[in-house]
């Protein structure tokens, strides 16, 4: 039966097709025959507890440079429909915890995926703490004192914003840089959060594993190279994807976290593995699909769908 699917985006115009994992299941959504909707998160509003949002109509085609066409705006009492895909980037700040309140009021009666409650509840860079047993050592604080403890402690170390993304304001420092006071000076007049310390890996010359996860299983996984000279390894700052199979260790981290995903309703999960160590849980708007379904993996997309009609 077709479902009446809205997806909560940044504008579907900005995208770039080639590796947006919201277009992949856009594109699925409207091969199996469901009615696609569009909107960003600006159009959302509730009124006497009545949550809508302003959405159009929305045909997708995997042409770069015309991928999409947009009917006319109508508002729309987002509980008579079937699905909502809360798919926005972050970051993740007062603007996007609202929504998942909003959200909040029409799931599950209409499906949000991811369920809001649980996005609200798990930052990425939060929600993994909760397996410190699977992670590198790490600290979180705006304490500089404590932050200076940490680096003679483990030396090298990596310095990130608490709620950031895509790489954005992530620094490593080595164990006698000199430019760590200037830093937190920065990071202090930045970010009113915490910052988040870790020691670096160095097995992250060979790359940053994402393994994504549906409704709790792994069903693939990339690896990441950072560029030459770039300690990060997000493809938004020139990560070089590669092809890279699941690992006996990878296994055994998606079978501790993935029971927990699925009882929280996040279906659609991405985390980070460097080395043997878990850094992140993406729960918000994870990325990959496109890049597996290019190296010959899975197609995510389907899976992801799939585990969405179940629930219908």
């Amino acid at each position: 039966m077709p479902l009446d699917v809205a997806f909560q985006m940044d504008h579907i115009a900005r995208i770039n097709i080639t590796g947006d994992s919201t277009f992949a299941l856009m594109l699925e959504g409207q091969r199996r025959g469901h009615r696609l909707f569009h909107y960003t998160p600006d159009r959302l509003a509730m009124r006497d507890g009545r949550v809508s949002a302003r959405i159009e109509t929305v045909a997708v085609r995997d042409v770069p440079g015309d991928h999409f066409t947009l009917g006319t705006p109508e508002e729309v009492d987002l509980s008579t429909l079937d699905v909502v895909h809360l798919r926005q980037d972050p970051p993740f700040d007062m603007g996007y915890i609202t929504t998942t309140h909003l959200l909040e009021r029409i799931h599950p009666k209409t499906l949000v995926v991811n369920d809001p409650v649980h996005v609200r509840n798990a930052p990425e860079k939060l929600f993994v703490t909760e397996f410190p047993d699977l992670m590198p050592p790490t600290l979180i604080t705006r304490d500089e004192s404590e932050i200076r403890r940490f680096r003679k402690e483990f030396g090298d170390i990596i310095i990130k914003p608490l709620y950031g993304n895509g790489g954005a304001g992530v620094f490593r420092l080595s164990g006698h840089d000199e430019n760590l006071g200037s830093l937190l000076e920065i990071f202090a007049t930045a970010y009113r959060e915490p910052y988040v310390v870790q020691r670096y890996l160095p097995e992250v010359r060979k790359g940053d594993k994402r393994v994504i996860l549906v409704d709790g299983k792994a069903v693939g996984a990339i690896n990441r190279v950072p560029a030459e000279g770039e300690a990060r390894s997000n493809m938004h700052v020139g990560g070089r994807p590669e092809k890279v199979d699941l690992t006996p260790r990878d296994r055994d981290i998606c079978e501790r976290i993935g029971p927990v995903l699925k009882e929280r309703g996040l279906i659609f999960v991405g985390i980070d593995v460097i080395g043997d160590s878990l850094t992140e849980i993406n729960v918000t708007s994870p990325t990959g699909i496109r890049e597996v379904k290019r190296f010959g993996g899975v197609d995510i997309a389907s899976l992801v769908w799939d585990a969405v009609e179940a629930r219908r």
